[in-house]
């Protein structure tokens, strides 16, 4: 049978938009980890998108696909989408190109009219070819990227604007908490936000992909809330327990300068024979 996959940036305009990125020109490299390179999005430019997430800077799972959101926040992300009844009609892009580096980097950056320019040429070129029925910022820093995008020249082109809304950054919980207890009420406390997200944008996706009703999250996340990545989102050729697993990669090493330039990735133990 055959694996699908990700055809890549083949047709205008994103070949112009990836042939054109902005570096360290815009991204400081004491700010963003530049020299793991630009990573664009995730998702369908095929036209047939309807709903647009803004999540806000790439990690190391996202470093080593090549494509947004495909680690723990990717698979919290496309719970939400099932739960809106879209398993396929979306597409993803961050709010900065390259992984923050240090702490504030970000909101340093957020002004950036670079980076704001750059960004806003993505928006208006997905806007331009796709139906979208719905907006999602995923954190603070997608929240402003998209008024950005509002209040830009380019935005005048469009009569009107998808339903938005903005929700906590799926891995908040983890980045807010120290410990399990912690953990497990900012977490429920995130999936009430979601569930005033689902509420608000489950009437405006007109074409979903699958037809139900609406679900809400309980207090926790269940084993149907974190699907795989879809093989179709990804570059082909990699191994499917990259689309299934949460905590393959991580930042390893002895020094700062050791762990900026070091990821480390393992293959599960489940994937390999048991050694006798």
């Amino acid at each position: 049978m055959a694996i699908p996959f990700d055809r890549g940036y083949y047709k205008q305009p994103f070949v112009k938009l990836v042939s054109e990125y902005p570096g360290e020109d815009a991204y400081p490299i004491a700010d963003f980890r530049t020299e793991w390179g630009p990573i664009f999005h995730r998702g369908r430019l095929d036209g047939s998108a309807r709903v647009l997430i803004l999540g806000q800077d790439p990690a190391q799972h996202e470093a080593i696909v090549r494509r947004v959101l495909v680690g723990t926040a990717g698979k919290r992300a496309q719970g939400f989408l099932k739960r809106l009844g879209v398993i396929r009609s979306y597409v993803f892009i961050n709010t900065f190109l390259y992984s923050v580096y240090g702490q504030g980097g970000g909101t340093r950056h957020i002004a950036n009219q670079l980076i704001a320019a750059y960004r806003n040429r993505w928006i208006a070129a997905i806007l331009r070819g796709n139906a979208i029925e719905a907006v999602v910022a995923f954190g603070g820093l997608a929240n402003t990227a998209w008024q950005d995008w509002l209040a830009s020249p380019a935005a005048v082109e469009f009569s009107s604007s998808p339903p938005f809304q903005h929700l906590t950054h799926p891995t908040w919980p983890q980045s807010s908490a120290h410990t399990r207890a912690e953990q497990e009420a900012a977490t429920t406390k995130m999936l009430e936000n979601w569930n005033g997200g689902l509420r608000t944008l489950k009437p405006a996706i007109q074409n979903p992909d699958v037809a139900g009703e609406l679900e809400l999250y309980g207090p926790a996340f269940d084993s149907d809330d974190l699907p795989d990545i879809p093989p179709d989102d990804l570059p082909p050729g990699l191994p499917s327990w990259m689309r299934t697993e949460e905590g393959w990669a991580d930042r390893k090493g002895e020094t700062v300068l050791d762990k900026r330039r070091t990821i480390v990735v393992r293959v599960p133990k489940e994937v390999l024979p048991q050694q006798t």
